[in-house]
């Protein structure tokens, strides 16, 4: 995870000085660009420390399919439990704890059910298979039984 938000960083930082780069105005004569807020300035504030940082990050988390639902609860309850926290932070990070639980259960539910579904196609195929091989003990009684009608009944 260090990693990732290092990598990230990096990239971000990289992109950040570009914007500062000089540029030709058409009659060649280099301008300095304007500063403007980037996007990169924009992460640093979010990814700084403190209870909305961890808020955002649970929240960040939570909108990632692969992300694990206990980093998302170890970022937002914290700021949850915390009774000197922005009511609307505590609020939020309450909300993002809620999402991930449900997200965990649903997790759990569709793993549930796709064991049974799992379970539930092996039964289908051993009943078809059942079928089948009852269909062929069927099949050779009736062959057994036309080959006896066809045969002359003996004389008594």
């Amino acid at each position: 995870m260090r990693i990732a938000w290092s990598a990230a960083m990096l990239a971000l930082m990289s992109l950040a000085g570009c914007g500062t780069l000089e540029r030709e105005t058409p009659a060649g004569t280099p301008v300095a660009a304007k500063p403007v807020k980037s996007t990169a300035e924009d992460l640093l504030a979010y990814l700084e420390p403190g209870d909305a940082a961890r808020v955002k990050a649970a929240l960040a988390l939570s909108l990632a399919l692969q992300s694990d639902d206990a980093e998302i609860a170890a970022l937002a309850d914290p700021v949850a439990r915390r009774e000197g926290a922005d009511p609307s932070l505590r609020a939020m990070a309450t909300l993002v704890q809620a999402l991930a639980g449900e997200r965990r259960r649903l997790k759990e539910t569709a793993a549930a059910a796709q064991g049974r579904l799992r379970d539930e196609r092996k039964l289908a195929e051993s009943q078809k298979q059942r079928a089948d091989t009852l269909q062929q003990k069927l099949d050779a009684l009736t062959e057994l039984e036309k080959s006896l009608a066809g045969r002359k009944a003996p004389a008594r």
